[in-house]
């Protein structure tokens, strides 16, 4: 113990290094095992106390802190943790503290970048109010989002598929306007979901039955798939049992709490809108793309939308839509439009269809069900022989505030080799497979070597994780972000059917590894976090950022960061940091200011690494209350 408080206390760090005589040196180890002991008695009854209940919560803390192996703080910086309304204190009496106040309870559901009263300013044409319009740094919040009156931790997957607690989304409308539709109920004091939508009133399992008839959804060959205009995204929802993961996404309060219902069921979900800006995805990412009754004119501007999905739809992967105008002769009285105008509609996309080489594989009823060409040279030649406009190779993935352009996105960036991605190996088996883009040398500077390096390291890092916190596989935590994801090496370490994880790729990244990531069989989405991501507050359990503070020194405030984390984070909910010592040491004084228990580590290699751990748990507080009681 001695020796190792040596070590420590040599870190330049944090102490100064000093020799001392024989005499010294056991007073030191005295000392030493004296505060060792007093941290694992503290951080025992930190645990007793979270298992209390107190704090409608349940006992995270003490499964954060519990384990003795895990009380190597780092020397001296006082480490404590208080739980009535103040976070931890940093030794730092040179320097005062922020400390943040509670919001008031009208920002309970705040959206910064889609917020309702900045949207009806910009023009509805195209959908533009409806995208993204974030604030400036002036108008920027600089308090916490409450949490509303009555929350509560949601219930556990699978029973949150089904299940949401009234307190936490307190909204009716859907209730009323899609009663009939089987969207959701409300049941006392939580909201039912019976799996039904707009097109499948009969139960998502049904209709999906209906497409597992034409697209092999069971073999592991459709993993990844996205869901435009997804409602409260009970398709999606009922597809993970099939180990198909949906990236849902709709737009803010088209119909009321639609993307925050989703969520807090535990379905992966984000706010968006096919508008004039190209979705926040890379291209050829799905291998299957969902529209049900989704309300998106397909068929307009040359087909603008059809042809944004087909850059994000992997050769070989299928578009289905169900509802308008699929079956128009039919049901263009229920729909309430007339027979020319549905039938121009369906012309329209039937013709986009076949110039982007999709071949029509099924119309049932009123689902139709496209597949995507893998046939590169003669669907090239087609296209150019109709006259198409081809978009820029190298602009595929950069999408990010970008315009949708009516051109046709190429398969490959001209490398015959990048083919190869076209083709990937059935789920699970590709999440540690070689991803087609690195084995193609398509990601600059990155070897195979290096990726499966990487991965070796996130298996590493996760398991020193789980001695942590020893339920983090345990299910309590069902929505996970990993805020700056690389090649997923986070995601796939820790995949379970027990939880999702949304991949950021941030937009400064120094490599674009997104499409890696969708290659995995893993899902994700572009942000930069200088602006609010496009959630609710409060949509998810667990947040993970390694190196994030240190990509965005100097380039926005690590102040904006924290509070857009706390914006996103339930109450209780866990965040773990890895990054470097003095940026930890830096974001650490930040949060004392906020209702967040944390406590900082050494990297699971030693303290010598200046890399460090800092891992938090955000209290329990709702309204406008300044303490957690």
């Amino acid at each position: 113990m001695s020796s190792r408080w040596g070590s420590l206390m040599s870190y330049s760090g944090f102490v100064m290094a000093n020799k001392l005589n024989s005499g010294d040196s056991k007073t030191r180890s005295s000392v030493s095992i004296f505060i060792a002991a007093g941290l694992c008695c503290f951080f025992y009854l930190l645990g007793a106390w979270q298992r209390s209940g107190f704090g409608k919560g349940d006992s995270i803390a003490l499964e954060m802190t519990k384990s003795g192996e895990n009380c190597n703080i780092v020397p001296n910086l006082n480490f404590e943790t208080r739980h009535v309304g103040e976070a931890g204190i940093i030794d730092d009496s040179d320097s005062k503290t922020t400390e943040y106040k509670p919001c008031h309870t009208r920002f309970t559901d705040y959206t910064p970048c889609q917020d309702q009263s900045r949207a009806m300013t910009f023009p509805r044409e195209n959908m533009i109010y409806r995208e993204r319009h974030c604030p400036p740094q002036a108008e920027k919040l600089h308090c916490l989002i409450p949490a509303p009156e009555g929350y509560v931790t949601p219930f556990p997957w699978p029973k949150s598929r089904d299940y949401v607690p009234y307190a936490n989304a307190p909204y009716k409308s859907l209730t009323v306007e899609k009663a009939i539709q089987n969207w959701i109920q409300y049941e006392g004091d939580v909201f039912r979901f019976p799996g039904g939508g707009t097109q499948f009133p009969q139960g998502a399992d049904k209709y999906i039955d209906q497409l597992a008839s034409v697209i092999p959804i069971a073999d592991g060959t459709v993993r990844t798939a996205l869901d435009t205009g997804c409602g409260v995204a009970s398709w999606g929802a009922y597809l993970w049992k099939r180990n198909v993961i949906a990236m849902s996404f709709a737009p803010r309060d088209s119909h009321e709490a639609q993307v925050q219902f989703a969520l807090e069921r535990g379905v992966p979900a984000v706010i968006g809108v096919l508008g004039t800006i190209k979705t926040p995805y890379p291209s050829r990412a799905f291998d299957m793309a969902h529209c049900s009754r989704c309300l998106i004119p397909w068929g307009i501007n040359d087909g603008l939308y059809m042809k944004e999905v087909d850059r994000v739809l992997r050769p070989g992967g299928y578009w289905v839509l169900s509802g308008p105008p699929i079956n128009w002769k039919i049901n263009y009285k229920p729909w309430q439009r007339t027979k020319e105008d549905l039938e121009e509609e369906q012309r329209k996309i039937e013709e986009v269809a076949k110039l982007l080489c999709w071949e029509k594989k099924s119309e049932k009823g009123e689902i139709a069900i496209w597949q995507k060409t893998m046939d590169t040279d003669s669907c090239r030649a087609e296209q150019e022989n109709s006259g198409v406009t081809f978009c820029k190779p190298e602009d595929a993935d950069d999408v990010w505030y970008k315009k949708m352009e009516p051109c046709v996105t190429p398969y490959t960036n001209g490398n015959s080799d990048e083919a190869s991605s076209w083709v990937l190996k059935p789920f699970p088996e590709r999440l540690y497979a070689v991803p087609p883009r690195i084995a193609s040398g398509s990601v600059s500077g990155v070897s195979i070597e290096t990726y499966l390096e990487d991965n070796k390291q996130w298996k590493k890092h996760v398991s020193a994780y789980k001695r942590i916190n020893k339920i983090l596989d345990s299910g309590r935590y069902r929505n996970i972000m990993d805020m700056n994801a690389g090649f997923g090496g986070f995601a796939a370490a820790l995949h379970s059917p027990k939880f999702w994880v949304m991949n950021v790729v941030p937009t400064i990244a120094k490599k674009n590894t997104l499409g890696v990531i969708y290659e995995r069989g893993l899902i994700g989405i572009y942000h930069d976090w200088c602006e609010g991501f496009s959630t609710y507050p409060r949509t998810y359990d667990l947040i993970h950022a390694n190196s994030l503070f240190s990509l965005y020194k100097d380039i926005c405030d690590y102040e904006d960061i924290l509070l857009e984390m706390d914006r996103i984070l339930r109450p209780e909910g866990a965040v773990i940091l890895r990054d470097e010592v003095d940026v930890i040491v830096k974001v650490k004084k930040m949060i004392t200011g906020m209702k967040w228990d944390f406590k900082m580590m050494d990297h699971e290699d030693g303290p010598l690494v200046p890399e460090k751990i800092l891992v938090a748990v955000k209290q329990y507080w709702v309204g406008n209350s300044t303490s957690t009681q």
